[in-house]
């Protein structure tokens, strides 16, 4: 199947295995990778964790390559291998000078079909991930992300960090993570991404010989949808001298017909313009930050949208009236004139576009839009919805944020 702008090609492999092509000719690199449909939120009560470790230690020794060969098999052409875990998906994948695809390739599916996750190998990298995790919590402005979604989505596989606890980690042997990977990197559960400037034919020849992962069930992931959850106010004290705080609210899922008007909502709020209202609300014409950002997650039965700010703990109450009267300005009207959207509009599209060149972000995107949905939608289909988006649609879904919860994590406590 061809995308409208013909760039991008979707393919089956002989194993099963969907794949998605992205054509850029004249490119002097590529990228290879898979994505594959299971994070933190499969990883089961008792190994919070489970995903995020196998994603570190797949890169550890194989069948037939110890870890030295596979940290040294791209990096020896000038290439570099990555991993990263979030709370639906797993991506493993290879950044490298074009002309090395049937290398990357043959690595990668050695990786994600032979890993044997040696026990000593294991038992460093453990050590590593418990640094992975004290380091987060030295940094709140991360950290109260984590927590805020633990307390938004309270009581389901969504509420709870994805690097896991060390105690958890502590548990998680070869023998657990060998059946994690022949459970979930199954040939209905993966896509296969490239881009690069090679043909759709020479690389899905190439993919076809090396990928051969098992089949899998076929039977849909039980993940919980989270429970609903009355709004808080929380403050949590640390040591620290600027309050950290993200206030938010639980979203629909990723396949809502609202999800491009949260989008467009959340850029007009907070996004990476100096423009966006809160910037110019919380810093340019008061200085109270330096800076405040707006954001959505997606998952695929819900979401999260979030505002964080650092500040002055003096300033924190005063930060927070802002944000809400700026949501509550949107939500009765006397915000945004028709004009105002219509320029919103033009800003939010341009930035996907400058997004959208970045080719790395990109492929990665379309991998998991086609790994969800069979397919991404085009750039014309996605400013198609935006421009749809109107002032009832903005107003309701900013009605919506109204009962914003807030997390803040901060220097004293009134408990």
């Amino acid at each position: 199947m061809r995308n409208t702008d013909g760039s991008v090609t979707y393919h089956v492999l002989p194993c099963g295995m969907r794949m998605v092509h992205v054509h850029t000719p004249g490119s002097a690199t590529a990228i290879s990778g898979v994505t594959v449909g299971t994070g933190s939120r499969d990883d089961g009560e008792d190994v919070h964790g489970m995903a995020h470790m196998v994603e570190h230690t797949i890169f550890k020794g194989t069948e037939r390559r110890n870890a030295g060969h596979i940290i040294n098999r791209m990096e020896l052409v000038g290439g570099e291998l990555n991993a990263f875990t979030t709370k639906e998906e797993t991506v493993v994948y290879s950044i490298y000078p074009a002309g090395n695809t049937a290398r990357a390739m043959e690595l990668l599916a050695d990786l994600i079909r032979n890993s044997r996750f040696p026990q000593k190998e294991l038992d460093k990298e453990r050590q590593v991930v418990a640094e992975e995790i004290d380091s987060y919590l030295d940094s709140p402005a991360d950290a109260v992300f984590d927590d805020f979604e633990d307390l938004l989505f309270t009581g389901s596989d969504l509420g709870h960090n994805i690097l896991g606890d060390k105690d958890a980690i502590e548990r998680i042997d070869s023998s657990a993570c060998r059946e994690y990977l022949h459970a979930h990197y199954t040939s209905d559960n993966m896509v296969a991404f490239y881009s690069g400037p090679e043909s759709a034919g020479r690389v899905t020849a190439l993919a076809g010989a090396r990928f051969d992962p098992p089949k899998g069930s076929g039977t849909a992931k039980a993940r919980q949808v989270p429970p609903a959850r009355e709004p808080f106010a929380i403050r949590k004290c640390i040591d620290s001298h600027q309050d950290h705080t993200v206030a938010g609210a639980r979203l629909p899922g990723l396949f809502s017909p609202e999800r491009h008007a949260y989008a467009l909502l959340t850029n007009i709020l907070g996004g990476p313009g100096m423009n966006s209202l809160l910037n110019v609300a919380l810093r340019e014409r008061r200085g109270l930050v330096y800076s405040v950002d707006a954001s959505c997650t997606w998952y695929t039965d819900c979401g999260a949208f979030t505002v964080y700010y650092g500040c002055d703990p003096a300033d924190t109450a005063r930060c927070t009236r802002l944000v809400q009267n700026t949501i509550e300005r949107i939500a009765d009207g006397t915000s945004l004139t028709p004009r105002a959207l219509d320029k919103a509009k033009k800003q939010y599209l341009g930035q996907l576009i400058v997004a959208g060149d970045n080719r790395e972000n990109n492929v990665l995107a379309i991998a998991r839009s086609t790994l969800l949905n069979g397919r991404a939608a085009t750039p014309a289909e996605t400013a198609a919805r935006i421009m749809d988006v109107d002032m009832q649609e903005l107003r309701s879904v900013a009605s919506h944020l109204l009962a914003c919860s807030t997390l803040t994590l901060g220097p004293g406590c009134d408990a």
